[in-house]
């Protein structure tokens, strides 16, 4: 294998995996070549490969089956959810959202989108307004933007209908967008008078503000994701180890 810079060997590695489960070399749920083989490929130590394979587990790109050998993450909704939703109940249980899209548009960027999405002001950016029903009630509302050249002629049915999968699952079944990160700001705010219509809140609710931005494997900034949550009944949860 040769060293195109001074990273770390191992870190060297997890990127040419990486890429490989970027391009599509590795689809969703094939297995990777035994470790051995895989090594020699690379010209790398058993050790090393299983150091960058660890790396990519941690990223959840991979997952090693006992006994069956190593393959790529075939996502669900389920884990999607797992991974990125952290909304519980007042008695701290994890609750399964029912999601409607209410309205889908294409336009140029804002300043801000186009900061927060590494674009240049005026690049066309696809918005998806949606809200999602905890237990019968609407709890969330959400405006999704993503730039509009990462997904190409998308396409989300709208309310009343429900889209099929969680939408990380979507984005990677219909556009090879494969998140793996988020970072988010939680802010307090106020319901607003649109607020208050899709979550059936008096104007000036509190709302916890959650400001988020995803990454895919290609490192890619791919959504900006502002959702209002009404905590009257449910928390916001973070697990800090």
């Amino acid at each position: 294998m040769r060293r195109p810079d001074a990273r770390p060997l191992y870190v060297q590695v997890e990127a040419i995996l990486n890429d490989r489960i970027v391009s599509g070399d590795w689809k969703s749920g094939q297995a990777l070549p035994a470790e051995p083989e895989l090594a020699a490929e690379l010209g790398v130590s058993a050790g090393t490969l299983r150091r960058a394979l660890a790396r990519l587990e941690q990223r959840h790109l991979i997952e090693r089956r006992q006994g069956r050998g190593t393959y790529v993450t075939q996502q669900t909704s389920e884990q999607a959810l797992g991974q990125f939703f952290r909304v519980r109940n007042l008695a701290g249980r994890p609750v399964e959202p029912d999601t409607f899209i209410t309205g889908v548009s294409t336009g140029p960027a804002s300043e801000e989108e186009a900061a927060r999405l590494r674009l240049r002001q005026g690049e066309a950016v696809h918005r998806i307004d949606r809200s999602r029903i905890f237990e019968g009630e609407p709890r969330i509302a959400e405006r999704i933007t993503l730039p509009a050249a990462l997904f190409p002629g998308l396409s989300l049915p709208l309310a009343p209908a429900q889209l099929a999968s969680e939408i990380y699952v979507h984005y990677r079944n219909a556009h090879g967008i494969i998140v793996v990160k988020s970072e988010e700001n939680l802010s307090a705010t106020a319901a607003t008078e649109a607020d208050a219509a899709v979550l059936n809140c008096p104007v000036g609710t509190p709302l916890l503000l959650i400001e988020r931005v995803t990454f895919d494997a290609a490192g890619r900034v791919v959504e900006l994701r502002v959702s209002r949550l009404d905590t009257r009944a449910h928390r916001y949860a973070v697990e800090i180890a």
